[in-house]
């Protein structure tokens, strides 16, 4: 079968494929631009297309040092398949799309369509105009036309959803781009965001994810600075509603009364991700970011004091410009006093258009990677020895859907307990679903997962399941799979698994 006949193969009707590059604000912008297309009368490519849809759609991430060229490579690989395919339309859209408006189509002519963060609900509408004008239409909003959670959403999941609470971020860190790409912080009206999670709820969803740049600054744009503890106290309210968990929180915004509210809602999961970046008081100064290592460690402590099991994650960038030795042993100290039960480290590269890439005392490749080592070795360590506390523990775990890769050739199936470890657990008899919650023991633990090599020791059939059931039925025979092209993070997958990739928070 040719190209073209794939293309045309599901009814008649157009195919597309969305690729996305970047952090969850993406992934959640790619529901959105999907269900954009299914309610315009695109259906999804078959999984594994590979670029075989009429309609490719890549959302970019503009925070690497290296994300213009992987486009570019990728549109690359796609020019012949376009010339060799009448109809066929390519679309480039995010955070890369709002920076580089002006040379995506001279670096690349044969792409139809260029979009900004601020105005992804005009996709369907620009491909259309491309394809009666037959030329590129790009057009980028300097401000948001539509606050995204307006637009139709084709949802990864039918057991977990992401929550959009804002958009857009106030700081100005000076390694992050992302506040020039994505605008000043606006928030959304706290009734129109329960009005969602309800509605959510209705259809089967059990745990929710709120998503904003800087989620626990909730509230500045209306004038409440507890707007953020209440709505975690409200979603507490909503009946079916098991978990809620947020992505991701600022230290300079993180308040008591936010800890208190996580610690009295008991759907509240007992998880935090909190990026630190450094350790060093110098380097947080120089990446304009308005707390210090006691301020940081302070907050460590309450979270610790009033949720004794909770799970603490974080960011860590290592080798930002002028870093010394004694900075980053300032950073690995923070690490042991901390004791994440996960971090996300990264090397500093420059991104374009931010201040730290200019910056003096830009650190040796080399300095940066034996430090990166030695972070990495020590993290790994915490890692081991924090997870091995959960040996004997008696957990819930939420059933997901494609978390372990190796489930089929063990013969298990996977969860996420309440702290959102990954749990592989011995497949029951009875059967299973995903969104469904089954009670084990904790037998093993290993850095990054936990295993319950007993029998399951009780299992509940949930609305959730039912709904995950009830769409996979149906799906059956549909084309299935948005490629997300991004680590796989669960879904709306363990929050940090993508650490908070534009790295700004």
């Amino acid at each position: 079968m040719s190209s073209i006949d794939r293309s045309q193969s599901v009814g008649g009707t157009r195919t597309y494929e969305v690729r996305t590059y970047g952090c969850q604000m993406n992934v959640h912008d790619s529901e959105r631009l999907s269900g954009l297309l299914e309610d315009a009368g695109y259906v999804r490519a078959p999984e594994g297309a590979d670029g075989d849809a009429d309609v490719v759609v890549f959302n970019t991430c503009a925070v690497r040092e290296n994300a213009d060229n992987k486009l570019y490579g990728n549109l690359g690989h796609l020019a012949p398949k376009k010339a060799s395919r009448p109809g066929m339309q390519i679309a480039v859209g995010g955070c890369l799309a709002q920076k580089d408006r002006d040379t995506i189509v001279k670096r690349a002519p044969w792409v139809d369509v260029v979009f900004g963060t601020h105005n992804i609900g005009k996709l369907p509408v620009l491909l259309e105009r491309a394809r009666v004008q037959e030329e590129a239409q790009v057009e980028i909003a300097e401000s948001l036309e539509a606050f995204p959670s307006t637009l139709p959403t084709r949802r990864e999941s039918a057991y977990a959803a992401w929550v959009s609470i804002s958009v857009g971020c106030n700081n100005t860190c000076t390694f992050c781009i992302v506040p020039a790409l994505r605008g000043k912080e606006k928030d959304r009206r706290p009734g129109d965001i329960l009005a969602e999670v309800e509605a959510l709820v209705a259809e089967g969803v059990s745990e929710i994810t709120l998503l904003g740049q800087n989620v626990n600054a909730y509230g500045s744009d209306i004038g409440d600075r507890e707007a953020f503890s209440k709505l975690l106290r409200a979603c507490g309210n909503i009946d079916g509603l098991e978990r809620v968990r947020f992505t991701s929180p600022h230290p300079r915004d993180f308040t008591d009364d936010v800890i208190a509210a996580m610690a009295e809602t008991p759907n509240v999961m007992p998880q935090l991700h909190m990026p630190l970046q450094s350790g060093s008081d110098p380097v947080l100064k120089a990446m304009r970011r308005s707390y210090r290592q006691e301020r940081y460690l302070g907050i460590i402590e309450k979270v610790r004091a009033a949720i004794p099991h909770a799970a603490i994650t974080t960011d860590i960038i290592v080798g930002f410009p002028g870093e010394t030795e004694e900075d980053f042993e300032q950073t690995l100290h923070v690490v042991r006093e901390a004791r994440f039960a996960q971090a996300f480290t990264f090397q500093y590269s420059k991104r374009p258009g931010t201040p730290a890439a200019e910056m003096e005392g830009q650190i040796p490749r080399a300095v940066v990677q034996e430090r990166y080592e030695r972070l990495v070795a020590l993290q790994e360590e915490i890692s081991w020895e924090e997870n091995k506390k959960q040996v004997g523990r008696t957990l819930e775990l939420m059933v997901a859907e494609g978390e372990g890769r190796k489930d089929g050739a063990t013969h298990r199936l996977s969860g996420r307990a309440p702290d959102n470890r990954l749990v592989h657990f011995t497949k029951p008899d009875q059967e299973v679903r995903p969104g469904d919650v089954v009670t084990v023991e904790i037998t093993y633990a290993a850095p990054h997962h936990l295993l319950a090599e007993g029998a399951v020791l009780d299992v509940r059939r949930t609305r959730a399941g039912d709904a995950w059931e009830k769409r996979n039925t149906a799906e059956q025979a549909k084309p299935a799979g948005v490629l997300l092209g991004l680590p796989k993070i669960g879904v709306p997958e363990p929050l940090p698994a993508v650490a908070s990739g534009c790295g700004c928070d």
